[in-house]
């Protein structure tokens, strides 16, 4: 995987995934330990540009570049010349000049990560565009469920929610597909794509249909600041009929897995009871993408040493 840009899993192969996974089992061990450094990335440079706010994705590649010992830089849409109508473009070719080895980068618009990576030769992370991907965060999700599980083939995994919007679910189906998961999807049929043609996923309008039995359940946020007025009645009316509650997880396997990106609308997608209950791994996911993000810089700008 060295060189390879990281622009979402439907160009990833399983023997790739299973790496990534593998290698990051080893960096969550630094994450976990007393002190968090390895020399791996020493000497390299790397640009987080994220031009789209984020807490978790952001915070967790400038720590997972600063953990492997790189020199990390990172710049927010407020901050960078594009406030003075500075193109996209000519903001990559700055920092390509510069030297830097790696752009992590986010964006609001479909396809900005697969522009950058035609327009620089540093190695392009897509951090997340638009409604389009977000590699890392279905890297981590498979890694949490593996994690718990112990396997990925033929769980049966729910996704629930703004299946539309969501750049999470696309890359999450993906991956999950690739490894031989049974996934299952459900929503407001507003909140589905109108066309859908993933091969080995079941739609559903029902979303008890989608939960029955299932493994996991991944808990989409209800992305209001990508919506136009009318794709659901009322937040209330969401919440009762898909939020993800106690009442209806006992729908699930007793030993459900209960996954969610963040940040949260809590009571509206899912309760505070289920965020924080016993079969939550919510937190534990935003350690894993430190792992996962610390996997992805070694493999693309190291080929590893694992």
């Amino acid at each position: 995987m060295l060189g390879k840009n990281i622009l979402d899993l439907e160009n990833f192969s399983p023997d790739e995934i299973r790496l990534v996974l593998k290698t990051a089992k080893e960096m969550k061990k630094i994450v976990q330990s007393r002190i968090k450094k390895l020399p791996d990335l020493r000497g390299k440079a790397i640009i987080n540009l994220f031009l789209e706010a984020s807490t978790r994705t952001r915070t967790s590649f400038e720590l997972a570049g600063k953990y492997l010992g790189a020199d990390v830089v990172s710049i927010n849409a407020g901050t960078s010349s594009i406030t003075k109508g500075e193109s996209l473009r000519d903001t990559l070719l700055t920092l390509e000049a510069m030297g830097v080895d790696a752009i992590v980068i986010r964006h609001k618009s479909e396809g900005a990560a697969e522009y950058a990576a035609q327009i620089v030769k540093p190695v392009i992370i897509n951090a997340g565009d638009g409604a389009h991907a977000h590699p890392s965060q279905a890297l981590l999700d498979l890694f949490t469920i593996e994690r718990h599980k112990g396997r990925l083939a033929g769980l049966k995994v729910a996704i629930v929610g703004d299946i539309l919007h969501s750049r999470v679910a696309r890359s999450d189906i993906f991956g999950l597909t690739k490894m031989g998961a049974d996934v299952h999807i459900a929503g407001p049929k507003t909140l589905l794509p109108r066309f859908f043609n993933f091969d080995g996923v079941t739609v559903h309008e029902n979303i008890e249909d989608a939960i029955k039995n299932a493994d996991v359940v991944n808990v989409l946020r209800i992305q209001l600041e990508r919506q136009q007025a009318g794709l659901f009645p009322s937040p209330r009316e969401y919440a009762r009929i898909f939020g993800i509650n106690d009442e209806r997880l006992r729908l699930a396997k007793e030993d459900v897995l209960i996954l969610h990106p963040g940040p949260q609308n809590k009571g509206l997608e899912i309760s505070n009871a289920v965020t924080y209950g016993k079969y939550s791994a919510i937190q534990e996911q935003v350690q894993n993408g430190v792992a996962i993000r610390m996997a992805l810089l070694d493999l693309t700008l190291n080929g590893g040493s694992l």
